[in-house]
């Protein structure tokens, strides 16, 4: 993925400022992790709950940023801590799926919720480690580039709140159900597909 993407441009000013405090990427990646799985809680609960998950959400995916940022400034890159940052990103936006199926289905939606939001987690998991273990893609060649300005596809993840305050949990949540598993599947394809022969 890019590195200077609007989110990454948004944190960066703040991990200046800290940068010369000794906080550590991995502390600001752990807290990352704290804040997602507080955000797949509050979407779990329900109503104004999801609302303010939205908000916790958004703040989780500014640390998922400003963690590769902070080590990038400072020289701390390490491979063990890109496998940390990995691994909670994964699992922060799998679990936010599966904590909105289960607020909807507490308002009355029956199992189904859960079950969209079990496959939309899995999809997710399943995408993360196509394109960050095995890199079938590059996905710096899907971001989208307007004056200068770079979004990832992941950012995409920011209008996850956006749909929960307006009502749309559900309709979203049936199409993150297809899409991630979908697209899960097409890497999978993608992967098998034998690569063309390098001519000398």
């Amino acid at each position: 993925m890019s590195h200077d993407t609007l989110i990454h441009r948004i944190v960066r000013p703040v991990v200046r400022r800290i940068a010369p405090i000794g906080v550590t990427p991995n502390q600001l990646t752990s807290v990352r992790l704290v804040t997602g799985v507080v955000a797949a809680v509050a979407f779990a609960c329900g109503g104004i709950w999801a609302d303010l998950g939205g908000v916790v959400f958004l703040l989780s995916m500014l640390f998922d940023r400003a963690d590769g940022e902070l080590a990038r400034q400072t020289g701390r890159m390490s491979p063990e801590g890109h496998r940390y940052d990995l691994c909670v990103d994964c699992l922060c936006d799998a679990i936010a799926f599966i904590g909105i199926g289960i607020g909807l289905a507490q308002a009355g939606l029956g199992i189904a919720p859960v079950l969209l939001g079990a496959a939309a987690g899995i999809g997710i998991g399943v995408l993360f480690w196509q394109l960050n273990v095995t890199k079938v893609i590059e996905l710096s060649r899907y971001a989208m580039r307007h004056r200068g300005v770079v979004v990832d596809p992941d950012d995409a993840l920011a209008l996850v709140p956006v749909f929960v305050w307006l009502g749309l949990a559900w309709p979203m949540l049936i199409v993150a159900a297809v899409i991630t598993p979908a697209g899960a599947l097409w890497l999978g394809v993608l992967a098998r597909r034998p690569k063309p022969a390098v001519q000398k």
